[in-house]
């Protein structure tokens, strides 16, 4: 455990004095330094006992330790408390999903993917980049996780069905491993009628309590319409379909 008031050498401070020109502790620093903490630390004790004082270096070191939190470095509490993800028994990925509604975590380091059930998908999209806690085995003997973070939402749009059935208007993903129905508010329809094929802008993310929402932001057309097919195939893969004049 770090003692108190010890002075910290950044081992890579010349490396960053030749990045920035006002450097700030690496990423290799503050991951030495909260592994060798009690608990994790707020930004103001970060900065405290790694001697950053100036305006730009909090500034920038919130900026780097949010940015190490988007990567799945560092986890960040609700006390607004950061510790290192590979201290804390916490594993970060990427969320494959199963039709079914549950899911797995297939790991950054290549170990064992991790069981996710329904409860821990409500909160995931098919895709999503996630950290999650090992809780224990299931039935199967699977590793089984809880969700503890969403670090990258990997989708915006979607494409498939909408339905408008005793007043809830909702898009059916035409992707099976999208498990959850994008609700659309009566306002966000633009139009479309039951059974059209549509792309929905997600304009909220799911979580444990609630679907995700969306907008419908263009009409494809009829389900079985000639060529939908392919269409559809287009824009789920963000293919391009428009060309040069000269092509």
């Amino acid at each position: 455990m770090r003692e108190k008031n010890q002075r910290i050498e950044d081992p890579h401070a010349e490396r960053e004095a030749e990045r920035y020109e006002k450097p700030i502790p690496s990423r290799e620093l503050i991951l030495h330094y909260l592994g060798d903490c009690s608990g994790p630390r707020t930004h103001k004790q970060i900065a405290r006992d790694l001697e950053v004082v100036t305006p730009e270096g909090l500034q920038a070191l919130a900026r780097r330790l949010k940015a190490m939190e988007r990567e799945g470095q560092v986890i960040r509490n609700r006390r607004e408390a950061y510790g290192p993800v590979a201290k804390m028994d916490l594993l970060p990925g990427r969320v494959t999903a199963h039709p079914d509604g549950y899911g797995f975590l297939v790991r950054e380091d290549g170990g064992e993917d991790v069981f996710l059930n329904g409860r821990q998908m409500r909160s995931l999209l098919h895709g999503d980049r996630a950290v999650v806690r090992v809780v224990a085995k299931d039935r199967r003997g699977r590793t089984e996780g809880a969700l503890v973070e969403v670090l990258e939402r990997a989708n915006q749009r979607l494409v498939g069905r909408f339905f408008s059935e005793g007043g809830v208007a909702f898009v059916a993903p035409d992707n099976k491993r999208f498990h959850q129905d994008i609700l659309i508010p009566g306002d966000a329809a633009s139009g479309a009628q039951h059974g059209q094929i549509v792309m929905v802008d997600i304009v909220r993310q799911p979580d444990w309590r609630r679907q995700p929402i969306g907008r419908v932001s263009e009409i494809m057309g009829n389900h079985m319409a000639p060529g939908m097919e392919i269409d559809i195939a287009i824009r789920a893969y963000d293919l391009p379909h428009t060309w040069p004049e000269t092509v």
